[in-house]
């Protein structure tokens, strides 16, 4: 079963489909993302590890870096961007990057806006984002039954004696 949601345009690009990846917290793309896989490398964040190229991000929140659009811009040339970014909220540094790699000629993906509570209900789904900003919703996805649970305690190290 699928629906349909509209939203608004912030970057305009390529549409895409994929898996949605859905945050759990905000993420800081400089030093929260490796450019050259496209993983989530900041340990403290929730989806640590996971893999944002060719899903659909969604992002709840940035945190705010200057750098953010450069490592963008590295995600778009080296092949490991998103499919598609849902934004709570524009961010006009990281999606500067996206606006400097469609002037380099690359091929970028489209950003939409669309508010936090609705993207919580893309976890589990693929969605397919058009260039108008309808974001098709499809149920249950193989990325949804492999996600990692939520994460567990760290254990603190016991103080020395």
């Amino acid at each position: 079963m699928s629906r349909s949601i509209a939203s608004e345009v912030l970057v305009s690009g390529r549409g895409g489909a994929g898996d949605a990846l859905v945050l759990s917290a905000p993420i800081s793309f400089w030093g929260g993302v490796d450019p050259r896989t496209g993983r989530i490398a900041d340990v403290r964040h929730p989806e640590h590890r996971l893999s944002i190229a060719g899903t659909v991000l969604c992002l709840p929140g940035t945190i705010g870096s200057s750098s953010a659009s450069a490592v963008l811009l590295e995600l778009v040339s080296n092949g490991h961007a998103p499919a598609a970014l849902v934004l709570h909220e524009a961010d006009a540094i990281l999606l500067l990057g996206l606006v400097v790699a469609r002037e380099m000629g690359l091929a970028t993906p489209v950003a939409v806006r669309l508010d936090a509570d609705s993207q919580r209900a893309f976890r589990g789904c693929r969605l397919c984002v058009g260039t108008d900003g309808m974001i098709d919703v499809e149920n249950q996805t193989s990325h949804a039954r492999n996600a990692p649970t939520a994460p567990t305690a760290i254990s603190r190290a016991s103080p020395r004696s």
